[in-house]
């Protein structure tokens, strides 16, 4: 089976839902809770770019941390030590594949570059439904 690696966070319920997918799809994934083990700033430089995204697209903008990235001088070089010294200022979760690496926002983004199709249609915490690439909803 490929690898399937999500960056991680418990309290999360998109990332909660995002994990489940994953393994409703056949899959266990490598778990990093990247708040406890935050990527270095070579690894987050390396993600944001397989994601095509800016820096800023990936910083939590709702937590009491992001008092560090208030200053507008900050270059991507800056932001980015920050927020591995500060993991919570992340936006979580990402997901990466042999298809492609992404921010999972909402969940079932992630459908879209798992490795393998969803057996069937898969039913979030919330009650809402993710269906398989393809599937024909009435």
């Amino acid at each position: 089976m490929e690898k399937v690696i999500i960056y991680h966070n418990s309290q999360c319920g998109t990332s909660r839902n995002t994990l489940e997918i994953i393994r409703f799809a056949g899959i266990e994934p490598e778990v990093i809770n990247y708040l406890e083990t935050p990527p270095t700033p070579v690894e987050l430089s390396r993600l944001i770019a397989e994601m095509g995204i800016s820096v800023d697209d990936l910083i939590r903008r709702n937590v009491p941390e992001i008092v560090h990235l208030e200053n507008d001088s900050l270059t991507d070089e800056e932001k980015i030590e920050i927020m591995t010294q500060y993991p919570i200022l992340i936006n979580r979760p990402i997901v990466k594949t042999s298809k492609a690496t992404r921010l999972c926002r909402p969940s079932e983004r992630v459908v879209e570059i798992l490795p393998v199709d969803l057996p069937g249609v898969y039913v979030k915490e919330d009650g809402e439904r993710v269906y398989p690439v393809g599937y024909y909803k009435e």
